[in-house]
């Protein structure tokens, strides 16, 4: 299982418009918010084959737990715990794109969308045990997703 973690001062995910009829582009004024967070992490969740519940609840418990926000002295020494923050999860098959051969990425190594989504329920339900404000995204649907990031500060988790 794999995190990309970005410590954001907002972030939302939207679904895109569909085009009404008789209409050539989507009418992007109004997008429909699948999810929003202000202060807090922005998950990018890649599940992989083999992946278990115990990953999920350890990777979940991990990035609550994770101290990268900073303190009264400025050092990265606060959770997402420590700060009330909220967490914005977002299913990321594209996080096991293997790049090695040509130029177009082989997602082989990416979990079947049932067993993907199986575990990233298992880690919201476990971020959300820990007492944290969750929102996500929509399970298998193409989604925009937009995020300030704070400092910037980005991580990548894997449970391998």
């Amino acid at each position: 299982m794999r995190v990309c973690l970005q410590r954001v001062r907002r972030a939302r995910v939207t679904l895109p418009s569909e085009p009404q009829p008789n209409e050539l582009q989507p009418d992007e004024s109004q997008p429909t918010v699948a999810g929003a967070i202000e202060s807090g992490l922005l998950i990018l969740l890649g599940v992989t084959h083999g992946d278990t519940d115990r990953e999920a609840t350890f990777l979940a418990k991990k990035c609550c737990e994770l101290r990268i926000f900073e303190d009264e002295a400025g050092k990265m020494n606060r959770s997402l715990l420590d700060i009330g923050g909220a967490m914005l999860v977002v299913s990321q098959f594209t996080l096991y794109a293997d790049c090695r051969k040509g130029r177009r990425p082989s997602f082989t190594e990416a979990a079947p969308p049932d067993e993907a989504d199986r575990l990233y329920r298992i880690f919201v339900e476990a971020v959300r045990k820990q007492g944290v404000t969750v929102a996500t995204g929509v399970f298998r649907n193409e989604m925009h997703v937009e995020l300030v990031n704070d400092g910037p500060v980005t991580i990548w988790l894997d449970t391998k």
